[in-house]
């Protein structure tokens, strides 16, 4: 068969598989850019790099974010042993105050990439706890910028400031 016996309808076929290949394209080409987005860039030539580079890159990304996460639910974990009714039976369990007058009480709040965490306690084992907080978020990861106590009746209420660092 020579070129002239085409088919009537295979000159459409071949605008639609064009069309829905190029459509294919521009959507692969806008989700390689958001998975861009979401990657950090370790090098300042990242948007030059090609693209299998920048696949592998983000494969490595989510590997170690996989890895970290699997560290984080572990110690989490570990911090509640068990029954939990909050995150101040996470406290008592990681630190055994479990005689203390008051049940010590933890809150942690997120805006953006601060974090302010409330804690408290009562006055028999305020500074113990006050710095096991504190060199937990160190440990994570995250910038002290500010930290504060007050007392009031037999509770101390330590207020931390810090920054989450991005490295």
């Amino acid at each position: 068969m020579d070129g002239r016996n085409k088919l009537p309808g295979s000159s459409v076929s071949s605008t639609d598989r064009k069309t829905t290949e190029k459509n294919r394209r521009n959507q692969m080409k806008s989700l390689y850019a958001e998975l861009s987005s979401l990657v950090p860039h370790y090098t300042t030539k990242a948007d030059a790099a090609a693209l299998p580079d920048k696949l592998d890159e983000a494969a490595r990304y989510i590997k170690k974010l996989q890895v970290s996460l699997e560290k984080l639910r572990q110690k989490k974990e570990k911090l509640q042993g068990g029954s939990v009714t909050g995150a101040s039976s996470a406290v008592e369990g990681a630190f055994g105050h479990q005689n203390s007058l008051f049940e010590p009480h933890i809150d942690v709040h997120r805006m953006g990439s601060a974090l302010e965490v409330v804690l408290v306690t009562g006055l028999d084992h305020q500074f113990a706890l006050f710095t096991s907080v504190l060199r937990a978020l160190h440990e994570e990861g995250a910038e002290v910028g500010n930290a504060s106590f007050y007392v009031a009746s037999d509770k101390v209420f330590h207020i931390i400031h810090s920054k989450v660092r991005t490295s």
